[in-house]
Protein backbone atom coordinates (compact mmCIF):
# COMPACT_ATOMS: atom_id res chain seq x y z
CA UNK A 1 0.00 0.00 0.00
CA UNK A 2 3.06 2.07 0.93
CA UNK A 3 4.39 1.85 -2.70
CA UNK A 4 1.11 2.80 -4.58
CA UNK A 5 0.88 6.04 -2.15
CA UNK A 6 4.85 6.91 -3.14
CA UNK A 7 4.03 5.99 -7.02
CA UNK A 8 0.81 8.23 -7.00
CA UNK A 9 2.30 10.72 -5.08
CA UNK A 10 5.84 11.08 -7.58
CA UNK A 11 3.31 11.16 -10.52
CA UNK A 12 1.25 13.59 -8.80
CA UNK A 13 4.85 15.68 -8.48
CA UNK A 14 5.99 14.16 -11.50
CA UNK A 15 3.07 15.95 -13.82
CA UNK A 16 3.02 19.07 -11.61
CA UNK A 17 6.77 19.86 -12.69
CA UNK A 18 6.31 18.71 -16.57
CA UNK A 19 3.04 21.07 -17.05
CA UNK A 20 4.79 24.16 -14.71
CA UNK A 21 8.02 23.88 -17.16
CA UNK A 22 5.57 23.97 -20.59
CA UNK A 23 3.62 26.58 -19.46
CA UNK A 24 6.40 29.01 -18.43
CA UNK A 25 8.28 27.86 -21.71
CA UNK A 26 5.31 27.94 -24.19
CA UNK A 27 5.60 32.05 -24.37
CA UNK A 28 9.04 31.92 -25.40
CA UNK A 29 8.47 29.06 -28.06
CA UNK A 30 5.02 30.22 -29.40
CA UNK A 31 5.31 31.40 -33.08
CA UNK A 32 1.75 33.17 -33.73
CA UNK A 33 2.25 35.39 -30.16
CA UNK A 34 0.65 38.50 -29.81
CA UNK A 35 3.58 40.47 -31.23
CA UNK A 36 4.02 38.38 -34.34
CA UNK A 37 0.06 38.42 -35.19
CA UNK A 38 0.10 42.02 -34.87
CA UNK A 39 3.19 42.57 -37.09
CA UNK A 40 0.91 42.89 -40.65
CA UNK A 41 -1.38 45.03 -39.53
CA UNK A 42 0.80 47.68 -37.97
CA UNK A 43 4.30 49.39 -38.74
CA UNK A 44 7.08 50.61 -36.30
CA UNK A 45 7.24 53.38 -34.26
CA UNK A 46 3.17 54.34 -35.45
CA UNK A 47 -0.13 54.24 -34.17
CA UNK A 48 -2.74 51.78 -36.41
CA UNK A 49 -6.08 51.30 -35.06
CA UNK A 50 -7.63 47.47 -35.02
CA UNK A 51 -10.63 46.54 -36.60
CA UNK A 52 -13.49 46.19 -34.93
CA UNK A 53 -13.60 43.02 -32.72
CA UNK A 54 -15.79 40.38 -34.12
CA UNK A 55 -16.69 37.39 -32.25
CA UNK A 56 -15.47 35.18 -35.68
CA UNK A 57 -12.52 37.54 -36.51
CA UNK A 58 -10.26 39.15 -34.20
CA UNK A 59 -6.38 39.96 -34.35
CA UNK A 60 -6.50 39.01 -30.95
CA UNK A 61 -7.96 36.57 -28.36
CA UNK A 62 -10.42 38.10 -25.78
CA UNK A 63 -10.89 41.68 -27.19
CA UNK A 64 -13.49 43.35 -25.69
CA UNK A 65 -16.44 44.41 -28.41
CA UNK A 66 -17.45 47.64 -26.37
CA UNK A 67 -13.32 48.94 -26.66
CA UNK A 68 -11.84 50.59 -29.87
CA UNK A 69 -7.88 49.47 -29.70
CA UNK A 70 -5.00 50.76 -31.17
CA UNK A 71 -1.48 49.26 -31.05
CA UNK A 72 2.16 50.89 -31.50
CA UNK A 73 4.43 48.41 -32.11
CA UNK A 74 7.95 50.27 -30.77
CA UNK A 75 11.58 50.06 -31.44
CA UNK A 76 13.63 52.07 -29.34
CA UNK A 77 16.78 51.15 -31.17
CA UNK A 78 16.91 54.58 -32.90
CA UNK A 79 15.74 56.36 -29.36
CA UNK A 80 12.89 57.50 -27.27
CA UNK A 81 9.35 57.83 -28.18
CA UNK A 82 6.96 60.33 -27.69
CA UNK A 83 3.48 59.29 -26.97
CA UNK A 84 0.36 61.59 -27.02
CA UNK A 85 -3.03 59.56 -26.77
CA UNK A 86 -6.37 62.10 -26.23
CA UNK A 87 -8.57 60.60 -23.87
CA UNK A 88 -11.98 59.62 -24.88
CA UNK A 89 -15.12 60.67 -23.51
CA UNK A 90 -16.08 57.53 -21.34
CA UNK A 91 -12.47 55.84 -20.60
CA UNK A 92 -9.03 55.63 -22.28
CA UNK A 93 -6.39 52.98 -20.72
CA UNK A 94 -3.00 52.58 -22.30
CA UNK A 95 -0.78 49.58 -21.56
CA UNK A 96 3.03 48.39 -22.10
CA UNK A 97 4.07 45.38 -23.26
CA UNK A 98 7.77 43.63 -23.69
CA UNK A 99 8.19 41.57 -27.08
CA UNK A 100 7.31 39.04 -24.79
CA UNK A 101 4.62 39.82 -23.77
CA UNK A 102 5.72 41.13 -20.38
CA UNK A 103 3.41 44.06 -18.95
CA UNK A 104 5.76 46.61 -17.56
CA UNK A 105 3.53 49.58 -17.10
CA UNK A 106 -0.12 50.50 -17.31
CA UNK A 107 -2.20 54.43 -17.17
CA UNK A 108 -5.45 55.37 -17.99
CA UNK A 109 -7.43 58.81 -18.18
CA UNK A 110 -8.29 59.01 -14.70
CA UNK A 111 -4.68 58.56 -13.05
CA UNK A 112 -3.34 60.62 -15.54
CA UNK A 113 -6.06 63.43 -14.55
CA UNK A 114 -5.58 65.49 -18.11
CA UNK A 115 -7.36 65.17 -21.50
CA UNK A 116 -4.11 63.80 -22.96
CA UNK A 117 -1.98 61.24 -22.16
CA UNK A 118 1.67 62.33 -22.93
CA UNK A 119 4.49 60.13 -22.07
CA UNK A 120 8.16 59.73 -23.13
CA UNK A 121 9.24 55.90 -23.89
CA UNK A 122 13.06 54.79 -23.36
CA UNK A 123 15.30 52.26 -22.50
CA UNK A 124 17.08 52.54 -18.96
CA UNK A 125 20.41 53.39 -21.21
CA UNK A 126 18.75 56.49 -22.79
CA UNK A 127 16.89 58.00 -19.97
CA UNK A 128 20.85 57.67 -18.37
CA UNK A 129 22.12 59.54 -21.41
CA UNK A 130 19.48 62.64 -20.63
CA UNK A 131 21.15 65.85 -19.39
CA UNK A 132 21.23 65.85 -15.93
CA UNK A 133 18.54 69.29 -16.33
CA UNK A 134 16.33 66.79 -18.37
CA UNK A 135 16.19 64.04 -15.96
CA UNK A 136 14.14 66.00 -13.26
CA UNK A 137 10.81 64.88 -13.94
CA UNK A 138 8.54 67.78 -14.27
CA UNK A 139 4.58 67.01 -13.57
CA UNK A 140 3.99 67.50 -17.68
CA UNK A 141 6.68 64.85 -18.61
CA UNK A 142 6.25 61.36 -17.74
CA UNK A 143 9.20 59.15 -18.32
CA UNK A 144 8.79 55.69 -18.85
CA UNK A 145 11.56 53.11 -19.00
CA UNK A 146 11.04 49.57 -21.10
CA UNK A 147 12.83 46.90 -20.43
CA UNK A 148 13.89 46.05 -23.74
CA UNK A 149 14.09 47.66 -26.98
CA UNK A 150 11.08 46.47 -28.87
CA UNK A 151 7.52 45.87 -27.88
CA UNK A 152 3.76 46.68 -28.02
CA UNK A 153 1.87 49.51 -27.01
CA UNK A 154 -1.79 49.11 -26.57
CA UNK A 155 -4.24 51.85 -26.52
CA UNK A 156 -8.14 50.97 -25.55
CA UNK A 157 -11.10 53.76 -25.85
CA UNK A 158 -14.53 52.54 -23.56
CA UNK A 159 -17.39 53.30 -26.29
CA UNK A 160 -20.10 52.79 -23.39
CA UNK A 161 -22.73 52.87 -25.93
CA UNK A 162 -22.41 51.13 -29.81
CA UNK A 163 -23.40 54.94 -30.88
CA UNK A 164 -20.03 56.09 -28.95
CA UNK A 165 -17.57 53.46 -31.29
CA UNK A 166 -17.28 56.24 -33.77
CA UNK A 167 -16.05 58.86 -31.31
CA UNK A 168 -13.63 56.06 -28.90
CA UNK A 169 -11.92 55.20 -32.53
CA UNK A 170 -11.52 59.08 -33.36
CA UNK A 171 -9.68 59.56 -30.15
CA UNK A 172 -7.30 56.35 -30.73
CA UNK A 173 -7.30 57.51 -34.32
CA UNK A 174 -5.62 61.15 -33.32
CA UNK A 175 -2.91 59.12 -31.06
CA UNK A 176 0.47 59.39 -31.90
CA UNK A 177 3.71 57.10 -31.11
CA UNK A 178 6.41 58.88 -32.95
CA UNK A 179 10.58 59.09 -32.42
CA UNK A 180 11.50 62.11 -30.18
CA UNK A 181 13.27 65.54 -32.17
CA UNK A 182 16.63 64.69 -32.46
CA UNK A 183 16.20 60.99 -32.03
CA UNK A 184 18.69 59.09 -34.88
CA UNK A 185 17.28 58.02 -37.71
Amino acid sequence: MIRFITTVIAGIVLGGIVHLVSVLALPQIASQDAYARLAPLTKVNEVSQLPQALPDQAPLPFLDPAFAVAICRYDLSKGPLKLTVPVSQAYTAVSFYTRNEVAYYAINDRSAGRKVIELDLMTAEQHGELPEDEDVTAADRLIIDSPSTTGLIVMKALASEPGMMPQARAALGSASCKPEPGAKS
